[in-house]
């Protein structure tokens, strides 16, 4: 597994890789679906991928998913940064 950061272009980015096993593609276009998963009935709700997808959503930001079955898997978040700094206009 790696994670790695970095800050372009008015955002930061947050990458998280594995050499795991990789998501086949029927999967792949399902995963930010709530409650969709592929563990045993009681072994999941089907929602951490769905929450983390709406929680970037709402910042204004994306998540992107690349696979190769057999391979692994690199999820990147993008989410702009919010300059905290702005001066208030009364």
């Amino acid at each position: 597994m790696a994670i790695k950061t970095w800050h372009e272009s008015g955002s930061i980015f947050v990458t998280i890789a594995d050499n795991g096993c990789g998501i086949p593609p029927l999967i792949k276009e399902k995963i930010f679906e709530p409650f969709f998963t592929t563990k045993e009935v009681g072994k999941g709700t089907g929602l951490g991928l769905s929450i983390t997808y709406d929680i970037i959503k709402k910042h204004n930001g994306e998540i992107m998913v690349e696979s190769e079955v057999g391979k692994g898997t690199v999820f990147t978040m993008r989410i702009p940064v919010c300059d905290t700094r702005e001066s208030v206009i009364s």
